[in-house]
């Protein structure tokens, strides 16, 4: 999405937005349109007057504008419109996992020097918690609404990524919530609601506007020379519609986002942005998406000059106009429309179109309500950045993300009292910045991961390879501290050297000569030694888990601005562990065995393709999505479920008289058509703690059916020897059903397995 590495036209304005970051100079004004108090003139305009509706405001504004006025209003930068008092705007702003300084659209200044810096989005996935993700929102928002108040800030986010992380290998997988579509989705659609949600309820009006990308099928950067500038991803109409597109679905239907951004990549041959059955038929026809669709940034340019789409430029505005594309991140839409108009390869009134839309967002967001001072967040300021609590929450969704891994008897948790002297060792045990990942903003503050233990016990520091790249380790002198240690934390792993936008990994092991440093100080420690990785895609970390002088792994992503003082809760029982992984962990093998570019997720026995994902994955794991271990012990008992559901047909029905593998899950035959789940969980451990419930669902094996798949989870906290019911509503044509081989929903007949821990539970399923 928005790339720092983009063509030439986007780096060097980004290069010197991150360089000149600290010394923006304090503004106080926010950007706002209809300043009746300056201009009482503009009072006599309908698109000014905020009791109107935004169709009969909207309207009037574009009715007013010239073409060159509309034209301006199709980029990222928005031109101003003076003679009707509306300043320039910037619709590019990020917040990914707090507010962030990639993009223009945001500063920070001795004004508001830092925002809150929650962990990267695959760590805050990892806490599998609806009610974090929305929280998390609605304080990223209030950040960014204090912000704009004070001039700093857009109203716009193109925030969250919901592609799904289908390839450990891919750089950005970090910026996602996994590898599941239904835990994708559910993130998708809580996150945008935290960001857009107003304390008013008000429905029609938005507090920021967020944006769910890339669409679609986007997750190849740049592997092996195959860059997502030219790559045609190849998507069978079944992988579409059961994995890349849920997410996007749930994000417009059930998020009811303002704005989708199409992605770089071509889908069987189309560019995403140049294709009118994704954009037009799909978001703006089936799921009538109430917003604007805007281009990844430098995208058109890219599917003229990268992508040889079209012989003229001009053609390439029309194509992207005419299938539906409002914003273009860019200026290509700024330098070709007219001539596009004038060659008559478009109308304007699909200029028109866009703009309505642009500025319909615009008008939710109050910008044409005159000063915003006078409005429902008029009097966020500086104060409510960076406070307490906000600082808190990044702190306790690191914890809440953070996945035990393994954990030998008597290892995990530490007593600081018996623990003497601890030996911090590893590239990543003191970083600061690689702890919030990328699409990130400048933090309120850092606590890493050395001063989050320290503040417990001594430590001894040793870094044992100059960075992660870890070319050579300092082997010797982190065994002599090691040796000498009651126990050792080894915080090892990635940053965004080894993946990042634009940077795919080859091989999915430890950087460099890592694993040799971890073997080596496992070899001479007399005490627990706790193995942390810090990364964003998985590691192939098979000789770590099999090597009993390693008693426990951890998983800590990026875990953001608090993450060694959450690292340090876990580590010392101050919190019991509770995250999952979102993504499953392969093996080295893997990369050598399958291709990164081939995009089907069904195994294919003939080539020996494994297919991917647990949902599809035929083949060995180091770990699996879902796997993560706790400092209690979690039983379930089922209370209730049905044995038998039976799917009511109509007189006639061809299933009636033969017998059917599946059947189409369409409305007469889905109402009313759904039961319960009643679960009771037990926490049997001596510590309090929060566990995930996990329902899957293994369908019968027909129209290539995935061997598992997650139909909901819940989060119960529990007490010591404590009980808890968790109750799922299973609806059987969305949940239990699947895409056959053309992409229409069927539900399968027969045997359905449910799986709740180590429960099953059979359910038929019939006519």
């Amino acid at each position: 999405m928005p790339s720092k590495n983009r063509a030439s036209s986007v780096l060097p304005i980004l290069s010197i937005l991150i360089l000149w970051q600290p010394i923006v100079s304090a503004q106080n004004n926010p950007v706002f349109a209809c300043d009746t108090d300056k201009n009482p003139g503009l009072k006599n305009f309908t698109f000014c007057d905020s009791t109107q509706d935004v169709k009969a405001r909207v309207d009037d504004l574009v009715k007013r504008l010239t073409l060159q006025e509309k034209i301006v209003n199709l980029v990222n930068s928005a031109g101003s419109i003076d003679r009707l008092g509306i300043p320039k705007y910037e619709w590019w702003s990020e917040a990914l996992h707090g507010v962030s300084y990639v993009g223009p659209g945001t500063h920070f200044s001795s004004l508001v020097p830092g925002a809150t810096s929650f962990p990267q989005v695959i760590l805050t996935a990892a806490s599998f918690n609806e009610t974090l993700f929305k929280t998390i929102g609605k304080v990223v928002s209030t950040e960014a609404r204090a912000m704009y108040n004070v001039g700093l800030a857009g109203l716009t986010y193109w925030s969250p990524n919901i592609n799904i992380f289908r390839d450990p290998r891919w750089g950005r997988g970090q910026e996602t919530p996994g590898e599941d579509p239904t835990l994708t989705s559910k993130y998708g659609a809580a996150y945008v609601q935290g960001l857009q949600e107003r304390d008013d309820g008000d429905k029609d009006r938005l507090k920021v506007g967020a944006c769910c990308k890339h669409y679609t099928a986007y997750d190849v950067d740049n592997w092996k020379g195959v860059e997502r500038y030219n790559f045609n991803a190849l998507v069978t109409k079944q992988d579409m519609d059961d994995t890349f597109q849920p997410p996007f679905k749930s994000c417009v239907l059930d998020g009811n986002v303002a704005s989708v951004m199409c992605s770089y990549n071509q889908v069987n041959g189309k560019p995403t942005c140049g294709d009118p059955d994704l954009l037009t038929g799909v978001i703006r026809g089936e799921w009538k998406l109430n917003g604007y669709i805007s281009s990844d940034c430098d995208s058109l340019d890219v599917m003229f000059n990268s992508q040889h789409w079209e012989k003229t430029p001009e053609k390439i505005a029309a194509d992207a106009l005419i299938a539906g594309l409002d914003l273009n991140c860019g200026n290509f839409l700024g330098q070709h429309t007219e001539a596009a108009i004038k060659a008559g390869l478009v109308k304007e009134s699909e200029v028109d179109r866009a703009v309505i839309n642009n500025f319909a967002t615009l008008m939710r967001l109050g910008f044409f309500d005159g000063n915003p001072s006078k409005q429902i967040y008029g009097k966020l300021g500086p104060k409510d950045v960076c406070t307490t609590a906000n600082q808190e929450l990044a702190r306790e969704a690191a914890r809440q993300g953070i996945v035990l891994l393994k954990n030998s008897v008597r290892s995990l948790p530490l007593s600081p009292t018996t623990i003497k002297s601890l030996a911090v060792i590893g590239p990543n045990a003191n970083v600061t910045k690689t702890m919030i990942g990328n699409y990130e903003g400048t933090p309120c503050k850092y606590t890493t991961p050395l001063q989050g233990l320290t503040a417990s016990v001594a430590t001894v520091y040793q870094a044992g390879c100059a960075n992660v790249a870890c070319g050579t380790a300092q082997v010797d002198e982190a065994k002599k501290v090691a040796a000498a240690a009651d126990a050792v934390v080894l915080v090892m792993g990635s940053d965004q050297s080894i993946e990042a936008e634009s940077r795919d990994r080859i091989d999915i092991t430890l950087p460099g000569q890592q694993n040799l440093l971890i073997s080596e100080i496992a070899s001479v420690s007399k005490g627990p030694v706790i193995l942390v990785i810090m990364s964003g895609g998985g590691m192939d970390i098979q000789f770590a888990k099999d090597n009993p002088k390693i008693t426990s792994i951890l998983w800590v992503g990026f875990p953001g601005e608090a993450g060694g003082a959450a690292l340090a809760d876990i580590v010392f029982g101050l919190y019991n562990p509770s995250g999952r992984l979102p993504m499953s962990w392969y093996p080295q093998s893997y990369t050598q065995k399958v291709n990164m570019t081939n995009m089907h997720m069904r195994p294919d026995p003939a080539t020996g393709y494994p297919g991917r994902t647990y949902r599809f994955y035929k083949g060995d794991t180091v770990y699996t999505f879902g796997d993560g271990l706790s400092y209690s012990e979690f039983n379930h008992h089922l209370v209730e479920a049905p044995k038998l559901v039976s799917v009511p047909l109509e007189e006639g029905h061809t299933c009636r008289l033969s017998a059917c593998k599946s059947i189409d899950a369409v409305e007469q035959t889905c109402k009313n058509l759904a039961f319960n789940i009643h679960l009771r969980v037990t926490n049997s451990g001596k510590m309090s703690g929060s566990h995930t419930v996990f329902l899957f669902s293994s369908p019968p094996a027909v129209h290539g059916a995935p061997q598992k798949h997650l139909l909901g989870f819940q989060k119960v906290n529990l007490g010591p020897r404590q009980q808890g019911v968790v109750r799922f509503s299973v609806d059987v044509c969305k949940d239990l059903s699947l895409v056959d081989e053309v992409g229409n929903r069927k539900v399968a007949l027969g045997q359905h397995v449910l799986h709740v821990g180590n429960l099953k539970h059979s359910l038929n399923l019939r006519v």
